[in-house]
């Protein structure tokens, strides 16, 4: 199982939020490079990006903070927030972006998502961010009456490379994953399912791992206060610990 340690930009600098709440964001750094080379020293395979004010405006707003992480770190990153046409889809990759995260496109225009998956195979993710299991859009700002795991075979053919699934109630609550609705989620699918939300321990990782239906976990607030500590979990991953 991948641990994919969190860089979410608020403004330039790396917060968390609690529950997807704006007005309820924590500045860990405000060097967000930095942040990502700390986190490449320490091990990690991958780094997980999110544009929170991208996700809300539908265009990306970060980009200078993206690109100096880019320039940063050789370890292959994934964005997701305020993707939604192909232009900004090549442009990422263009610049050297491993992956990008698609969406509130996933609900709105999922035509364009299986255009980008065609056209970009291995380098496009689903995005699919619930409250409840329904479906929340627009940097979780509205909601849906769709149904995550219905959501998530819709893409079950298109040649997605993963889906990232977040328990936006648990996201930055330091209160663990939903483990069992992630697993239920991936056992619906064949696409790899990476789990997002409230990652807070070494125990939570290790009952993520104890699910072989999962294939990643992204973790931010945790890795940030100190309640895990990088280079462990990775050892522990790896089986070293």
């Amino acid at each position: 199982m991948i641990l994919y340690p969190a860089i979410d930009l608020k403004d330039g600098q790396a917060v968390r939020l609690l529950r997807g709440e704006m007005e309820a964001a924590t500045v860990f750094n405000d060097d967000p490079a930095a942040q990502a080379r700390a986190f490449q020293d320490a091990g990690c395979r991958w780094l997980h990006l999110v544009d929170l004010n991208g996700a809300f405006a539908g265009r990306p707003v970060n980009a200078d903070a993206v690109e100096a992480i880019l320039h940063a770190v050789s370890v292959p990153t994934q964005l997701g927030g305020g993707i939604r046409d192909m232009a900004t889809v090549e442009g990422w990759l263009q610049r050297g972006l491993g992956r990008v995260i698609l969406g509130t496109a996933a609900v709105e225009d999922p035509d364009f998502v299986r255009e980008a998956a065609r056209t970009f195979p291995g380098q496009v993710a689903v995005g699919i961010d619930a409250r409840g299991g329904k479906v929340a859009t627009r940097g979780w700002a509205e909601e849906t009456d769709v149904d995550a795991t219905q959501l998530a075979r819709r893409f079950e053919d298109a040649g997605v490379a993963a889906i990232v699934y977040t328990d936006i109630d648990r996201d930055g609550a330091m209160g663990g994953p939903n483990v069992e609705a992630t697993d239920a989620l991936a056992r619906a699918v064949s696409i790899p399912v990476i789990a997002s939300g409230g990652v807070s321990s070494m125990n939570d990782l290790r009952a993520l791992k104890a699910r072989a239906t999962i294939a990643g976990a992204i973790s931010g607030r945790a890795l940030y206060d100190g309640a895990i500590d990088l280079a462990e979990a990775l050892r522990m991953l790896d089986g070293d610990a």
